[in-house]
């Protein structure tokens, strides 16, 4: 469903004249604004949107091709129709160059009128969806970028190709990081709303007192600053989808309308009074313990019902095994082209120790240290030494009692808790045996065994060897 025309404004000094087009174009259907002087109408103009001026070429004060100009050269894309009771063909030439898209001689039948109100309100339609298409071709979400080989991303694939092609709404959960946006833009990709809007609104980027506004948009002075109409977002994905990200971030108040307008797609603007509806999708993202948020009273438990028909959960990506280097990889490639970089890969060293990190910001994290790498290799691999040393990011790692997987055994668990111990360690002491050991109060000898018993591999030791020359890893 398109959304509706902005007005036409109306300029013209003579009284009759005004009423006369403002009751042919509503008996269109056309909403019509209407001012008796050229003044008035660029105030108009710097308030509201309209979707064209139909202006008289004489009026009092500044003249009509005075306010052609003035129009155009603030508005370049404001269409303008002249009318004028002393048509010649010198004045329509001169109106034609001047910006007017027609120049009609009173008088002029009705039909001739909204012949060329019906051009310009196809013309604007037509820019409009130029402009959102422009802006979706900028950013285009495929499936093969959601990148993972481990089983819970596969499933993770398959489960976005079965919800995509519905109107279910969906909730997707997942440290910061993790790629819930790629997640929410594949739905939308895939989906029979593809072709339409798909509009993102990050909850905790707006100030609170603004988000409503943002998502349902205000009438004009309905508060200090409001000095126009402004439609909200939801209109605008109207037929599409909407992306809420951070929805737990939402005051409590703004909950409830959004709970309401869950209910059967209507709204109202802020400071207004007419019920508008509309027909979108909505996903929503939250990277906070929702359950907790719930408990301690910061979100509604009847939002998240509404919400939760179809649940995503990302996993973080310590938890994804391999695919840390198939991202890697991919980043790699990504950051090469743009930056016009061949390399071959990544060392055998460097590869260990992004393995070994336990990525607190997850594939975003990872996006950045390659990027960093890149930008500073000279050799025709990464090298471990061009990746940062992680021990800021090692204290971003949140403590707490390691999780019991389930289906696990004890010692499978003890297994995992003594390996992810001993390469947070290495990494803390900069892959040094000896610090690691003695910090574990065990010797090399016992810590090796347990790295080989565990499939740990050893990391560069050179602090160990200061008389050694320094080597590039290989």
């Amino acid at each position: 469903m398109s959304l509706p025309l902005p007005p036409v404004l109306v300029v013209d000094d003579e009284k009759n004249m005004r009423l006369s087009l403002k009751t042919v174009l509503t008996a269109e259907r056309y909403a019509v604004k209407a001012v008796e002087s050229a003044e008035e109408a660029m105030l108009l103009l710097g308030q509201e949107d309209f979707f064209m001026v139909i202006t008289d070429a004489r009026l009092g004060g500044m003249s009509g091709y005075e306010f052609l100009a003035k129009a155009r050269a603030q508005w370049p894309e404001l269409q303008v129709l002249m009318i004028t009771a002393y048509a010649t063909p010198k004045l329509a030439v001169e109106a034609i160059q001047a910006g007017a898209v027609d120049y009609l001689p009173k008088p002029f039948a009705p039909e001739e009128l909204l012949h060329a109100v019906a051009r310009c309100a196809e013309r604007y339609r037509l820019l409009q969806e130029n402009a959102r298409l422009r802006a979706r071709s900028d950013e285009t979400y495929r499936l093969d970028q959601i990148i993972g080989e481990c089983p819970k991303m596969r499933e993770l694939r398959q489960l976005i190709q079965t919800v995509a092609p519905t109107d279910a709404r969906v909730l997707v959960l997942g440290e910061s990081g993790t790629g819930k946006e790629l997640v929410a833009g594949a739905l939308h990709s895939l989906s029979q709303r593809a072709e339409a809007s798909y509009v993102r609104i990050n909850c905790a980027a707006i100030p609170e007192t603004l988000l409503e506004s943002e998502l349902f948009g205000h009438e004009k002075g309905a508060f200090t600053g409001a000095l126009r109409q402004k439609p909200g977002r939801v209109e605008e994905a109207d037929g599409g989808t909407i992306f809420l990200d951070e929805i737990a971030d939402m005051s409590r108040p703004l909950q409830a309308k959004l709970l309401r307008f869950l209910e059967d797609g209507t709204f109202t603007r802020v400071g207004g009074t007419q019920e508008l509806r509309v027909n979108v999708r909505l996903i929503a993202a939250t990277n906070r313990d929702i359950v907790k948020a719930i408990q301690e009273d910061q979100f509604r438990e009847d939002l998240f019902h509404r919400l939760n028909v179809v649940q995503f959960r990302l996993p973080p990506l310590r938890e994804r095994g391999d695919d840390v280097l198939l991202l890697a990889d991919h980043f790699l490639r990504l950051f090469g082209a743009s930056m016009h970089k061949s390399l071959r890969g990544i060392s055998r060293v460097a590869r260990q120790k992004l393995q070994s990190h336990r990525w607190p910001g997850n594939v975003r994290e990872l996006r950045n240290v390659i990027e960093r790498a890149l930008i500073l290799e000279t050799s025709p691999e990464i090298q471990a030494s061009s990746l940062p040393d992680f021990q800021l990011e090692a204290r971003l790692q949140k403590p707490g009692a390691p999780a019991a997987p389930a289906g696990e055994s004890l010692d499978e668990i003890m297994a995992q808790y003594e390996r992810d111990l001993i390469t947070g360690l290495l990494e803390q002491h900069h892959y040094s045996l000896s610090k690691t050991a003695e910090h574990l109060k065990i010797s090399r000898h016992a810590l090796r065994y347990r790295m080989q018993r565990l499939n740990i591999q050893p990391g560069p030791e050179t602090e160990e060897e200061p008389s050694a020359p320094a080597a590039r890893d290989r």
